[in-house]
């Protein structure tokens, strides 16, 4: 009995573990471990019965929390725009652009992967998207299928890190602070890995042609009446558009201003000079733009706008992450109803679905609050703060085990379990060891990432089997045979990008200028350096000298 007093919070969480791997619902698992040793503490007098008094009071914190209102909003925004065909416009369009390249399917696949991210912040619907749209596109111009599978799921993992992500939502909220500054501090780390996978699908084109072929003349569907494709037309259009954006910027915003806000602002700029000069070109009838410029501005500049509306509001601080989630839902049905594609039913869908995953979050929230409450009762917080602390290496030796410790979990959790239940518990130890959270926050989402891609229980994995052929087909365009995508090459195909987000993991560690530079613009006083002294002797004068009248200051 003195035995499991003294270890009653590991055995507390070793007992949550087996919960979990016998497949119990992480929410009631969390809820019921919390209840049955709060009972057993109780019994055993570590602590009173008081200590459940706060339960209620914290549950309905949880309900009235303004900052997890944001997850129903942004996740009504992306389900509305991915089940309104902007994936579907948006990879034939890009794919036109990037196609004469070696690997140009690919590099589309990525480049759209990062502006859903931007755009919905939901992976379960943008490895659908891609998978349904675009694999069997890559699988007809012959693509290496385990390329082509790690690609999808990959980028489809984007959301997980580029804002406005959910993760980073709940890892703001576990961590105590700022949506914003989380946002902030992401935009670098999550624009890197896109770019990580586009250097290794470039590395892969050259290494191997034959597993990233180049698109064939007659699918290039954009032709100029002289026979060119129209790219020049594009890159004066772009090269116009960046420069009147820059130019803009300079003027409007002073040099103190935030990088990302520059940035934001900027592509801003760029696109909406874009789109007027194709909007007076096409109303005028000009014909100054080629038929794949008008195409690549009307496809792609809305999404800036809504990626503006959601991300600009909040860094340059017009809006709250919530108010920023709310007006992108808003801009999503807008751009839905414009494109002609809003009905009843995908409202019905989409709305449902977002229900349900709201319900998930506050049902693991409210369970992985009454496991906190028993585990603090048992000294848990305690456990875990002596066990971190004393690690050889102090923050290093931490961030390391801590980053070994994710990786390993993410095989069986997912990122929101892993966020209710790991978070909480690391949090402190990190804030006493002097670790910047919203760094800690980054380096725990870029590792949580990995959580989709793990075989054999990857989500991205799981989603991208469910759309990718199972069985050998006849081509449509092409009338050839293809083959089935097996589970095994989906598994390989995620290794290498698995890789890159483990070099990216340490990337982030190593330099952690990729995330402080979210406080550009911050008061860098500490407060508490702040000494406050008030002179308590009787009549001193302004001068300092003694004796003087009281109320000299005041003449």
């Amino acid at each position: 009995m003195e035995f499991f007093i003294a270890n009653m919070a590991p055995i507390m969480f070793g007992t949550l573990v087996v919960f979990l791997l016998l497949g119990f619902p992480v929410a009631f698992a969390l809820a019921a471990n919390g209840i049955l040793y709060g009972l057993i503490g109780m019994e055993l007098n570590l602590f009173s019965a008081s200590l459940f008094q706060a339960l209620p009071q914290r549950v309905f914190g949880i309900v009235s929390n303004d900052t997890l209102l944001a997850v129903p909003f942004f996740t009504l925004m992306g389900l509305v725009l991915e089940r309104s065909g902007m994936a579907e416009d948006l990879l034939e369009t890009i794919g036109q652009v990037f196609g004469p390249l070696r690997g140009g399917l690919a590099i589309a696949v990525v480049l759209v992967g990062a502006m859903l991210a931007a755009t919905t912040g939901v992976v379960s619907a943008s490895v659908i998207s891609m998978g349904l749209i675009s694999l069997p596109i890559m699988l007809r111009y012959g693509y290496d299928r385990r390329l082509a599978s790690g690609v999808i799921a990959a980028s489809g993992t984007l959301s997980q890190i580029i804002p406005p992500s959910l993760v980073l939502i709940i890892l703001a909220d576990q961590l105590g602070r700022s949506i914003g500054d989380m946002y902030r501090a992401a935009m670098v780390p999550g624009f890197l890995l896109a770019g990580s996978y586009i250097a290794y699908i470039v590395l892969m084109s050259f290494i191997k042609p034959s597993s990233a072929p180049a698109l064939p003349e007659e699918a290039r569907t954009f032709r100029e009446p002289n026979g060119s494709r129209g790219g020049r037309s594009l890159l004066v259009l772009m090269l116009i558009s960046a420069a009147s954006a820059y130019l803009l910027t300079q003027w409007l915003e002073k040099d103190t201003a935030p990088v990302d806000e520059k940035v934001v602002l900027s592509l801003l700029l760029w696109g909406l000079t874009a789109f007027v000069i194709a909007i007076v070109n096409k109303v005028f009838r000009l014909k100054m733009l080629s038929a794949l410029a008008e195409r690549v501005t009307f496809v792609m500049i809305p999404p800036l706008f809504l990626i503006f509306l959601v991300l600009g509001t909040i860094f340059i601080g017009i809006a709250t992450p919530t108010e920023g989630g709310a007006m992108g839902a808003v801009g999503a049905i807008v751009m839905a109803l414009i494109r002609g594609r809003l009905t009843l039913d995908l409202l019905r869908q989409a709305m449902d679905t977002t229900t349900k995953l709201s319900c998930f979050v506050v049902f693991i929230l409210v369970g992985s609050t009454v496991f906190g409450l028993t585990f603090r009762g048992v000294s848990g917080d305690l456990w875990v703060e002596h066990l971190l602390i004393g690690l050889p290496g102090g923050e290093w030796g931490f961030l390391i085990v801590v980053s070994v410790l994710t990786f390993v979990l993410a095989f069986f959790l997912d990122f929101f379990e892993l966020a209710f239940i790991i978070v909480p518990l690391l949090g402190p130890v990190a804030d006493k060891l002097g670790i910047d959270l919203i760094w800690f926050g980054i380096i725990l989402a870029v590792n949580m990432q990995t959580s989709f891609m793990h075989p054999p229980f990857g989500f991205a994995l799981f989603y991208l089997r469910s759309v990718a052929p199972k069985d050998a087909y006849r081509d449509k365009v092409t009338g050839q045979r293809i083959e089935p995508v097996t589970t095994g090459q989906i598994y390989w195909g995620s290794v290498p990008f698995i890789i890159i987000q483990l070099v990216m993991v340490a990337a982030v560690m190593i330099f952690p200028g990729m995330v402080m530079h979210y406080k550009a613009g911050q008061s860098t006083v500490d407060p508490s350096s702040v000494k406050i002294e008030i002179d308590t002797t009787y009549g001193t004068s302004i001068y300092g000298d003694e004796g003087g009248d009281p109320g000299a200051a005041f003449k």
